[in-house]
């Protein structure tokens, strides 16, 4: 007696041969068409004087629906330290509440605030090692060695730079980065140039749009102010 059953197609199947599912509709709607994105396109500059952080305004499911044109994308996260949202909302926001209560369980401590190296690579291990959905957040801060900026990829990397570009709208921004930036800005100049960049990529980007939040950060705290217009802070 054979233990083999007919398939759907009239052929013997095993019992131990694996379920094929059917194949997926590029059309059909998935999870991640339901979960709230940020899209995005986040800028940070490094200056002397300290650091600036700009990204635009809006949230989307999916790409393809506009849910909010007023999202504020850049978070403190320290004294002198902020984090951009990039990615799921949610998973974003646990990263940056949870990157957040370490930052001060370290300095009640220890008395004094984490510096931001070690910030960055904090912020690394939990990228790498933790629940969150596809982030790649910026983190800009200050200490007492100077202005840092740095890019926090989904797989835990952490790289330095003078200026970083991440989001859905990096390609476009970084072209208008690179003409405008040169050594040696100032905070006031510097916050132009993130604010031509955020802007050339919301005229292409379909997930980034509405407005601007910058950030100004510098050994005195941070400062965040929100923009409907860009032509307020170019």
């Amino acid at each position: 007696m054979s233990n083999w059953i007919p398939g759907p197609d009239g052929t013997s199947q095993s019992p131990l041969d694996p379920e094929l599912g059917p194949i997926a509709d590029d059309g059909a709607t998935t999870d991640n068409d339901l979960v709230t994105s940020t899209g995005t396109t986040t800028v940070g500059i490094a200056t002397d004087d300290g650091v600036v952080i700009g990204t635009d305004m809006r949230a989307s499911l999916g790409g393809r629906f506009v849910s909010n044109k007023d999202i504020q994308k850049v978070e403190p996260i320290h004294p002198r330290a902020a984090m951009t949202l990039v990615g799921s909302v949610g998973g974003a926001q646990s990263f940056i509440s949870s990157l957040r209560a370490e930052a001060s369980l370290y300095e009640t401590r220890r008395s004094e605030p984490m510096n931001i190296p070690a910030l960055a690579t904090l912020a690394g291990n939990f990228a790498r090692g933790g629940p969150f959905r596809a982030i790649n957040p910026i983190l800009g801060g200050v200490d007492a060695d100077g202005s840092h900026v740095y890019s926090i990829d989904p797989a835990g990397g952490v790289v330095a730079d003078d200026y970083t570009v991440t989001g859905s709208g990096m390609q476009i921004a970084y072209g208008t980065l690179e003409q405008y930036y040169e050594e040696g800005l100032s905070l006031d100049e510097a916050r132009s140039v993130v604010a031509r960049a955020v802007q050339s990529a919301t005229e292409r980007d379909t997930g980034s749009g509405n407005g601007i939040y910058l950030a100004d950060i510098t050994s005195e705290g941070v400062e965040i102010q929100g923009n409907k217009e860009f032509d307020d802070v170019l």
